[in-house]
């Protein structure tokens, strides 16, 4: 049973051992993330000359909970973009962040910004930045 939805950020934290992957890493087994993220993860994974293949391989290891981008999702996601826009969420953001809304996990990431829009969803940041 997952007791957390995953952002692309987080799970390539782990994939490449990150800073901060260590957090991320206890929480990933049986994790729930959404199919944009996912697909986000193999995107990424590419750019950087990894195979898809071999991406998904290692994700099914973790048996993530895949969940389908629906149409209740899609407007969840709509929804929330007026509290995201000051803060450069991404489409793919937004969808990590409405999954956790509309199941009522903590959504676990790298990026800082997610964290401050004021919704109705914890967030919990495997890094933080350096402070000078």
């Amino acid at each position: 049973m997952s007791n957390a939805v995953f952002d692309a950020s987080a799970v390539l934290a782990v994939l490449n051992r990150e800073r901060g992957y260590e957090t991320a890493a206890k929480d990933l087994y049986q994790a729930t993330i959404s199919a944009v993220n996912y697909g986000e993860v193999l995107k990424k994974s590419a750019e950087r000359g990894g195979s898809i293949v071999h991406v998904r391989a290692i994700l099914a290891q973790q048996r993530l909970d895949v969940v389908p981008f629906d149409l209740e999702h899609a407007v969840k996601a709509a929804e929330i973009w007026h509290e995201c826009k000051p803060f450069g969420l991404s489409f793919a953001d937004r969808a990590c962040v409405s999954l956790g809304m509309m199941l009522g996990l903590p959504v676990v990431t790298a990026e800082e910004n997610m964290s401050k829009p004021e919704l109705d969803v914890s967030v919990e940041l495997i890094r933080r930045r350096a402070t000078a």
